[in-house]
C-alpha cells in the first residue's frame, strides 16, 4: 500500500473520532435528580424532639445504676420461692434473695440486675422471668440525655455542680455541639441565669449554654448547682455542607458559630476542582416545617475575585458547585486530538 493511501487513512479516523466527540460534547445532560432526604451524599436527619418532664420512678429505664439505698421491687415469674418482693440495697451494696443468696447490686443497672438473677434461677427453676422495678431512689436523679459520652440517669449525691456532674457522665460526645441545654422543673425554682426562659405553660424554665462559657473562668455562674430531676441535653453539631465539584466535599461543623462565610469555608475545603463551574454555584437552604429546600444562586467567581460581598452560609445549607461543561469538552476533544496528532507526527518522520 502507498504512503499517501496510509495517511488518508489515518486522517479519516482521526476526524471521524474527533467528530463523534464533538457530538457527545454538545448534547446537553439532564442535572442530577434532587432529592427532599437531606444533603447529597448524607442520610436525612431526624428532628429533633422536644424535652420530656422527667419519667417518675416507676417508670425509670433500665439503664439505671443502682446504689445503696434504692428500693427495688423484685417480681419472679416462674420462681415460686422469691414471688413478688420489695427489698432496700444494703449500705454495702448487696440483696439477700431465698434461693440465689447474695448478690452484689450497687454497680448494676436495672437491666444487668434483672439477668444476673435470671441466670441464677435457672438452676433452679424451668424458664424463669424476673422483672426489676426501681420503687423508691436512694437520692434524687439528674438525667443527661443526647450526645454524652455517657447518657443516662444519674443521682444527685449531695452538691454538685454542672461541670462536676458533667465530668461523671465522661463529657461530651466528639459530634456534641458546643452549646448544654438545662430545663429544671418549676417546683425546683428559677435558673438564675438571666438568659433562662419560661417553658409553654409555666412547667419550668430552659436555659441554653455555651460550652466556653463553663471553662474560661474559675467558677463561673453558668456552672449551675444542679437541682433533682433537672434535664441537661446536648444535641449533635449543626453542619453545612459542600457538595460537587469542590477537592474536599463533605459536612463542616459551625461550633459555636451560628453562620460561616463561604469564601472561609471553600478554604478549609481546599477549594475547587479544575473542572468547577463556579459561576453557577448555588445554595440549598432548608425551609422551616418543610422537607423543601430554597435554591439561592451564587456567582462565586465574583466573590473570589473580590467585586462581589461574601454571603454566609447556615446550619444545613449545602453548597453546590456545579461541572463546567465547557471545560470537559475540550477536556474531551484533548484527549482524542492529542493522540491523532502525535500518530500523524510519528507517521511523518517515518514517512521521511
Amino acid at each position: 500500500m502507498k504512503p499517501s493511501v496510509v495517511w488518508a487513512v489515518i486522517l479519516i479516523l482521526g476526524f471521524g473520532a474527533l467528530e463523534v466527540t464533538v457530538a457527545q460534547v454538545q448534547t446537553p445532560q439532564a442535572p442530577p435528580p434532587r432529592t427532599n432526604q437531606g444533603p447529597p451524599g448524607r442520610p436525612a436527619q431526624p428532628q429533633v424532639q422536644p424535652l420530656q418532664v422527667a419519667p417518675p420512678a416507676e417508670a425509670i429505664r433500665p439503664n439505671y445504676v443502682l446504689g445503696p439505698g434504692d428500693v427495688i421491687q423484685i417480681r419472679a415469674l416462674g420462681g415460686e420461692d422469691i414471688g413478688e418482693r420489695t427489698v432496700r440495697i444494703e449500705t454495702n451494696g448487696e440483696i439477700v434473695l431465698p434461693v440465689v443468696g447474695t448478690i452484689k447490686a450497687a454497680g448494676m443497672t436495672i437491666e444487668q440486675l434483672q439477668t444476673e438473677l435470671n441466670t441464677r434461677l435457672r438452676t433452679y427453676y424451668v424458664n424463669p422471668q424476673v422483672i426489676v422495678t426501681l420503687v423508691q431512689f436512694r437520692s434524687e436523679p439528674v438525667f443527661f440525655i443526647g450526645a454524652f459520652n455517657a447518657p443516662g440517669i444519674y443521682p444527685l449525691q449531695g452538691r454538685r455542680t454542672l461541670v462536676e456532674m458533667m465530668t461523671l457522665v465522661g463529657g461530651l460526645a466528639s459530634n456534641a455541639s458546643r452549646r448544654i441545654r438545662l430545663t429544671r422543673r418549676s417546683e425546683m425554682g428559677p435558673i438564675p441565669l438571666p438568659s433562662a426562659v419560661e417553658e409553654p405553660g409555666g412547667k419550668g424554665m430552659t436555659v441554653d449554654i455555651p460550652l466556653n462559657l463553663l471553662t474560661q473562668e474559675i467558677n463561673p455562674p453558668e456552672d449551675l448547682l444542679l437541682m433533682p430531676y433537672d434535664v441537661v441535653s446536648a444535641e449533635r453539631a449543626e453542619l453545612v455542607y459542600l457538595s460537587g465539584e469542590i477537592t474536599r466535599p463533605g459536612g463542616y461543623e459551625l461550633g459555636e458559630k451560628e453562620s460561616v462565610s463561604v469564601i472561609q469555608l471553600l478554604s478549609q475545603a481546599g477549594g475547587m476542582t479544575q473542572y468547577a463551574d463556579p459561576r453557577k454555584a448555588r445554595i440549598l437552604r432548608p425551609i422551616s416545617n418543610s422537607a423543601r429546600r430554597a435554591e439561592i444562586p451564587l456567582n462565586l467567581k465574583e466573590r473570589l475575585e473580590g467585586s462581589g460581598s461574601d454571603i454566609n452560609l447556615l446550619a444545613g445549607d449545602v453548597l453546590y458547585v456545579p461541572r463546567s461543561t465547557k471545560r470537559e469538552a475540550w477536556t474531551r476533544v484533548a484527549t482524542i486530538l492529542i493522540p491523532v496528532v502525535t500518530g500523524i507526527a510519528v507517521g511523518l518522520i517515518v514517512y521521511r
